[in-house]
Order: C-alpha cells, then structure tokens, then sequence
C-alpha cells in the first residue's frame, strides 16, 4: 500500500497549543501516526528541558505511536559578513534566517546533534531521525549525521537513508504563508503538485503551526489529507524508512 507521511515542524513549548490543535485534527481524519519535529532550544527563548509537562506530552505522543524528531537545536542562523547573494537568497527570502544547518561546518553540526540526541535520551526519548530547519542542510553537516549513526535525514526533494545509504526522490507539500503572494502561491503550487504525485509510493506533507493560522490554508491541508489517507497508510519517516530497509533485503 502507498504511504502518507504527515511531518509538523517547529514543535516547541512555544508551538505546543497550535501543535496540540494540528494532532488533534489530524486525528479525527485517521491520521495517528505523525513525524514531530521538536525544536531543542526555539530561537534561544527557552530549552524544552526547562519544560517538565512539555516532556511529558512528547512523552506520551511516542507512546501513541508519534515520531520524535530532532528538528535542528535553535532553528535560527545568524546573518554573516560579505555573504554570497546565493547565501542571502536561500537564507533570508527562502526562509527567514532559519537555515541554521545551511552552511554549518562538520564538527559545530556534529557537536550539535549530539547534544540533543542525549538532552532528547534524557527526557526518555530516542529520536533516529534529524531534519534540518527549511530542510537546508550542508554536506558537512549530513556527514556528521552519518558518523553520529543518525538513520535518516530528508530534504524538500528527497528522503535520504543515512546508514545504508540511499536517497529517495520525494517532493514535500509545504505552505509559505508569510505574506499574502506567498499563501497563494503555495496553494496553487500544492493542488498541482498533489495530482502530479498521486502515483507516487510516497506522499509527504508538511506542516508548520502558523499554517493554522491561515483558513484557506488550513482548510486545503486538511482536504488534501482527508483525500490522500483513503487510499494510503499513514506512517512515520522511521517506518518507512525500516520497511524500504526490510524490502531491500
């Protein structure tokens, strides 16, 4: 059966009511089974280890059968000197100085990960996965996912198994809703690309907690999930990623 992977980014103590209100919706269309993607320390305003009940939610929702991510350790990235107008582009207009694994060397990423790979091991969480914020992730930093024995990392375009290694060509649905042209381009780049995708073993949806906050938005979103998860098995990256493993053998 065709798989549906439905990631919610930027999940944080910050993010937790929107987040709280996402699952729960998802829910009530048969979707049990997401990746959640959790922030260590958003913007520097608060690590999610200062946050007991936060833990605990987290705690409980891989219980119910929800992925834990690590999804970058501050999402943000201080703006450099004499930066490249590539650079500029790709970390300012494509996001909005986010890209906090843009460009970040071999041992700074691997130092990273690795603090939050055993913050996370001390809240009573064993998260296999990382995806870096706005999916901007250096080579450097994606082999020091590798050494780290991280399993899997994904990008807009492609899901990529770390340990084996391969990479699966897959195109995320995602929302930019910063600004008025920005909604309404992704909402009509989205119901394009979902009928360009609906032969595709798998099918990937991106959610972000301010895509709520947008009704046309919301209300897409929810339609393209309702439509999608009647013929497909909603799964987590790391059990997609076992059952390609499992297959492959």
């Amino acid at each position: 059966m065709s798989a549906l992977v439905v990631s919610l980014h930027d999940v944080s103590p910050r993010t937790r009511p929107e987040c709280e209100t996402i699952l729960a919706a998802l829910a009530r269309l048969g979707i049990g089974s997401c990746s959640l993607l959790v922030i260590p320390n958003h913007h520097h305003r608060g690590h999610f280890l200062q946050d007991p009940d936060f833990c605990q939610w987290l705690r409980g929702l891989s219980q119910e059968g929800h992925e834990i991510v690590i999804h970058g350790y501050y999402h943000q990235r201080p703006r450099r000197k004499a930066e490249s107008m590539t650079a500029q582009l790709t970390t300012r207009l494509y996001t909005a100085d986010e890209g906090e694994f843009y460009d970040l060397e071999e041992e700074p990423a691997r130092e990273r990960v690795a603090q939050a790979r055993e913050e996370f091991r001390s809240a009573g969480l064993d998260p296999v996965g990382f995806i870096a914020p706005a999916w901007l992730l250096s080579g450097a930093a994606q082999r020091a996912l590798r050494a780290l024995g991280v399993s899997y990392t994904t990008r807009l375009g492609s899901v990529v198994d770390l340990q084996n290694p391969r990479t699966f060509a897959s195109q995320s649905l995602v929302w930019s809703v910063r600004s008025a042209w920005r909604r309404a381009t992704s909402l009509a780049w989205n119901a394009c690309l979902a009928r360009v995708l609906t032969r595709r073993p798998l099918l990937r949806i991106s959610i972000h907690p301010v895509d709520w906050s947008h009704a046309a938005v919301k209300r897409q979103i929810l339609d393209l999930a309702t439509k999608t998860i009647a013929r497909r098995e909603a799964l987590t990256y790391q059990n997609w990623i076992a059952r390609q493993r499992a297959a492959a053998f």
